[in-house]
């Protein structure tokens, strides 16, 4: 009799602690994205695994009724290989937020990116320490005052995504922190990208760094300050769809679609799918429009598939079959 698989809902992800994030915080929008988006990938709850660093995004694991740990600073990414490793069957998640990942953490974020660890990793970013009361972040704005720079942060910002694909990330996806719809079905095709599928969420801290990001997702200007990508479809966007990006030399484009000939031919067309990170490069560093969906998904073996051709191939080769062909391999004798 065949075992008849389990159908869950997002409510079977929730755990029965309290979500104690500031009242209006993003966070609770992606929260329930990815409790939406788990039932829809075909991964048993029992197999799910959700790590954290520290900071607000960091209490994920308490929210989610999954195996989980909230492990420590900047430490996500390391603790998650192994984890993977250790067990390739397990769908393994990073909630991090933007200090956690590209400040103590940047060392492991870029390496867990360039190795193409099989894990989701989802980047909290908020250009701003939220936890710690709001001291400046490795994504906050020059000239940006906070906690630690009252009168203007002199440094300049990462952008993750082009950070991400300068350290060769295979899966690049941005999203507002307020289109839960968008979110989920991105959530869920990352997890079914076999290597390291990086999120990025531009979430909004309400108490710290409140309307960071207003210009690109505040709902008056969404439509014409963001392009939502798609493989496959032309680089349209505007409130009226009239908008597209064409290559102009070495720089992308804005054109108005029926003006000075240009018809929705002449429009780029998304291929996310693309080994060459050129176009790709430039998607992430354009800031109009801005680009969220997916903007990279390029399928290469994952470290554990590597790892595990490599032991396979060494270990048929190898005269050695077990720990005691190698002990009485070479000369030995017997104490009696």
């Amino acid at each position: 009799m065949e075992n008849t698989p389990i159908k869950y809902t997002f409510k079977d992800f929730q755990s029965d602690q309290e979500v104690r994030w500031c009242p209006g915080c993003d966070d609770y929008v992606i929260l329930r994205s990815i409790q939406k988006a788990l039932p829809e990938t075909g991964v048993k709850k029992e197999d799910v695994v959700f790590i954290s660093g520290i900071g607000c995004s960091s209490r994920f694991p308490y929210y989610m009724d999954t195996y989980g740990m909230h492990s420590i600073h900047g430490r996500a990414a390391a603790i998650a290989t192994g984890t993977k490793l250790a067990n390739p069957n397990l769908s393994v998640w990073v909630a991090s937020g933007d200090g956690d990942s590209m400040a103590i953490g940047g060392n492991h974020f870029i390496h867990v990116l360039r190795r193409n660890v099989d894990i989701n990793y989802v980047l909290f970013n908020n250009e701003i320490y939220g936890l710690t009361k709001g001291q400046f972040s490795p994504t906050s704005l020059l000239g940006q005052k906070t906690k630690t720079s009252p009168y203007g942060n002199t440094q300049p910002p990462f952008n993750p995504g082009e950070l991400a694909i300068g350290a060769r990330a295979r899966f690049f996806a941005r999203l507002g922190g307020n289109v839960p719809k968008d979110m989920t079905q991105v959530f869920i095709e990352a997890e079914k990208f076999k290597g390291t599928s990086l999120v990025e969420i531009l979430q909004n801290c309400v108490i710290f760094n409140d309307g960071c990001y207003t210009k690109y997702t505040d709902k008056a200007v969404k439509d014409e300050m963001q392009i939502h990508l798609e493989h496959g479809k032309p680089m349209i966007f505007g409130k009226e769809k009239n908008k597209g990006l064409i290559l102009k030399g070495l720089k992308l484009e804005v054109v108005n679609i029926g003006e000075n000939g240009i018809t929705e031919s002449d429009i780029l067309v998304h291929d996310a799918k693309e080994p060459d990170m050129t176009l790709h490069s430039m998607l992430v560093r354009m800031e109009y429009p801005l680009a969220t969906g997916v903007i990279r998904s390029v399928e290469e073996p994952s470290f554990g598939e590597r790892e595990r051709e490599l032991v396979n191939r060494v270990t048929d080769s190898s005269r050695f079959k077990t720990v005691d062909d190698l002990f009485f391999s070479g000369e030995t004798y017997e104490v009696k």
